[in-house]
C-alpha cells in the first residue's frame, strides 16, 4: 500500500514550514489539502504558500482553478489522488498538507461521493432552489442538520451545493444521504495533526491577519468582490470585506471580523479532526516533541 504522509492542524499552526522542512527530510513533495488555496490569484487571503517558501520542493493543487469556478470534494478526491500517484511513480514521498478534514478524508479513504440517482420531485427541487435563494450558505446548512446531523457533518456549509443535493434526498426519500457503509483506508499513511494551547494559536491568526493586511489583502479582496457570488468569494478572508465595500461597516470591523473568523474557523477545523480522524497530534513550541514524533515518522517509512 502506498505510503501517504498527511500534515493537518487548524489555521496559523505552522503546516506550511513544517511540511517543507520534512519533505527535504524525506524526499518529498506536498499536496495542497486547502479548499481555498485551490485557486488562482488568491494567494493572500489564503496565506499560500509564497513560491520562495517553497525552497524548490514541487506543489500540487496550488493555483490549479480559475476562482470563478466551483470546485468539489469530489474534484479534489480525483485530482489529489491523482497528485500522488504521480509523486509516487517518481519514487518520491507524496506528502498531503492542509486544514480542511473533509478533504483530506475523502481523499484517503474510499468515500463514493457519487449519489444514487434518487427521484427528486419537482416541489422538493422547487423547494430547495428558493431556499438557496433565500437563505446564507449557513442558514442552508442548518436546515440539512436539522434533517440529516450525520450527512451535514460531513458537509463543508459553504458547499451549497451538495448541502442542496443533500437537503433534496432527504426531502423526497426520508434516507440520509450518507453512505452506511465504514470506508477503508486507501493508502498507509501517517496522519500528524497540529495544535498547540488555544492563547498562542489565536494570537498567530490575529497577527497573521495584521501581516496580510499588510501584504495587500484588502486589494486582494476588491479583486474577489469583482468576481461576484463566486464559491471561492465566500472564503473567511474575502466575505468579511464586502460589507465594507458598501459601506455597512468600517474597515478596522472588517479586519476584526476575518480575525474572529479565523479564530472560530480554527475551533471548528480541531474539533473536526478529533472527532472524525485519528492521529498523531503534536505541539511544534513543546520541547521534544517535535523530535518524538520526527522519530515515530521515521519509523512508519521503514516499516
Amino acid at each position: 500500500m502506498q505510503k501517504v504522509l498527511v500534515i493537518a492542524g487548524p489555521t496559523a499552526v505552522g503546516k506550511t514550514a513544517l511540511s517543507i522542512e520534512w519533505a527535504k527530510k524525506w524526499n518529498g513533495e506536498i499536496i495542497s489539502g486547502d479548499s481555498m488555496q485551490v485557486y488562482k490569484k488568491l494567494d493572500i487571503g489564503t496565506a499560500k504558500v509564497k513560491p520562495e517558501e517553497m525552497q524548490g520542493i514541487p506543489h500540487y493543487l496550488l493555483d490549479y482553478k480559475e476562482p470563478t469556478v466551483e470546485y468539489s470534494v469530489a474534484d479534489f478526491q480525483k485530482d489529489g489522488r491523482k497528485a500522488i500517484a504521480e509523486i509516487a511513480q517518481k519514487g518520491k514521498l507524496p506528502i498531503i498538507v492542509g486544514g480542511t478534514g473533509l478533504y483530506l478524508q475523502s481523499l484517503l479513504y474510499d468515500f463514493h461521493l457519487g449519489t444514487k440517482e434518487e427521484t427528486i420531485s419537482k416541489e422538493v427541487k422547487e423547494q430547495v432552489a428558493q431556499w438557496q435563494e433565500e437563505k446564507t450558505a449557513q442558514e442552508l446548512w442548518e436546515e440539512l442538520k436539522q434533517r440529516d446531523e450525520k450527512t451535514a457533518q460531513t458537509i463543508h456549509p459553504n458547499n451549497r451545493r451538495r448541502v442542496a443535493r443533500a437537503l433534496e434526498v432527504v426531502l423526497s426519500t426520508g434516507e440520509s444521504f450518507q453512505q452506511k457503509e465504514t470506508p477503508q483506508p486507501l493508502y498507509d499513511f501517517q496522519l500528524i495533526i497540529l495544535n498547540t494551547d488555544r492563547e498562542r494559536l489565536y494570537d498567530r491568526i490575529n497577527q497573521r491577519v495584521d501581516l496580510m493586511m499588510e501584504e495587500g489583502l484588502l486589494d486582494e479582496a476588491q479583486w474577489v468582490q469583482m468576481l461576484g457570488p463566486v464559491q471561492s468569494s465566500r472564503g473567511i478572508g474575502y466575505k468579511e470585506f464586502m460589507p465594507y465595500f458598501s459601506g455597512e461597516i468600517s474597515l478596522e470591523e472588517a479586519i476584526n471580523d476575518v480575525k474572529q473568523h479565523s479564530r472560530q474557523y480554527a475551533k471548528r477545523q480541531l474539533t473536526w479532526f478529533r472527532n472524525r480522524l485519528s492521529g498523531t497530534w503534536l505541539d511544534l513550541w513543546q520541547e521534544g516533541e517535535k523530535e518524538r514524533v520526527e522519530k515515530e515518522v521515521q519509523e512508519w517509512l521503514k516499516n
